[in-house]
Order: C-alpha cells, then structure tokens, then sequence
C-alpha cells in the first residue's frame, strides 16, 4: 500500500475568506490549517482540500 501526500494550492487563498469574520485566511504549512485570527479560529486542510466548516475548526490559543 502506498502513502498519498495532498498539498494544498496556495491559490485557494485568493478566493477563500473566513466564514465568521469574512476576512483572508493565513496559510500554516506546518499544521496544514487556514487560521482565521479574527475569529480565533484554524480550519484544517484534508488531503489537501480545507475544511471551513466552524464546528472542524480548532480554537486557537489565547
């Protein structure tokens, strides 16, 4: 069985926004998430395509 790696197209930050705050999305490569500082949230990215759904997101850290 052989392991799949998704990447994430960096052009999909031009046409994603937030789905709280409606504002741009920052790109962590590292954990694979679009982070929504406004609305403290990070949606995941699976197998390349990002999760925006509010109840996936991770809360970020205060």
């Amino acid at each position: 069985m052989s392991e799949e790696t998704f990447t994430f197209d960096r052009r999909m930050l031009e046409a994603l926004v937030c789905p709280v705050t409606h504002a741009v999305l920052d790109y962590d490569a590292g954990r694979q998430e679009l982070v929504s500082k406004g609305a403290g949230l990070a949606f995941p990215i699976r197998e390349g395509i990002p999760v925006m759904l509010i109840d996936e997101a991770r809360r970020l850290d205060s």
